[in-house]
């Protein structure tokens, strides 16, 4: 399977969830047994080396890729969410979407100063939800060896936020 093959098992929604939005829809290629299990095979193959103690998984599909990925690593996860959503004392990072604003949360004691972490998610844009997720990451004191994502939308250069902090890879480009 290559790259294209995974490209293509992606839909294209227009004008989701507003007007002039192209939004990806992983869904399509997630459901092929053959598809998913390559994205992971993929990505777990380009950070096999990188010792990661943790992949910090932003919601909602960065958990499904990150919990995948976390498991083939032989490493931890830990879950970023929504507010209101994680039970224990939590520390909240806002950001910037491409359409809005939202906040994000990780628990306190989810990562410790020296824990090496990849943070995932399924597609990066303007890059805010994973800056957000690194900010959280750095309170907590742990380092971010890389991001990770399936899809990356190069005209709204995300990369750009997240470059000066670790290493930005993804497997396909739009």
């Amino acid at each position: 399977m290559s790259l294209s093959d995974i490209k293509n098992s992606i839909r294209n929604i227009p004008n989701h969830p507003k007007p002039g939005i192209q939004f990806k829809d992983i869904t399509t290629a997630m459901k092929q047994p053959n598809v998913m299990r390559e994205i992971i095979d993929m990505l777990a193959a380009h950070f096999a080396e990188a010792k990661i103690d943790y992949v910090v998984g932003i919601e909602a599909r960065g958990f499904i890729f990150g919990a995948a990925l976390a498991y083939k690593l032989g490493c931890g996860f830990v879950p970023v969410r929504k507010p209101g959503k994680l039970p224990a004392k939590t520390i909240a990072e806002e950001y910037a979407l491409e359409y809005g604003t939202d906040k994000l949360e990780i628990h306190q004691d989810a990562l410790q100063k020296g824990d090496r972490v990849l943070i995932v998610d399924d597609l990066i844009a303007i890059g805010g939800t994973a800056e957000a997720a690194a900010k959280l990451v750095q309170k907590l004191g742990a380092e971010i060896v890389a991001f990770a994502f399936v899809i990356e939308l190069l005209e709204l250069d995300g990369r750009a936020k997240l470059e000066p902090v670790a290493e930005v890879y993804s497997l396909v480009q739009y």
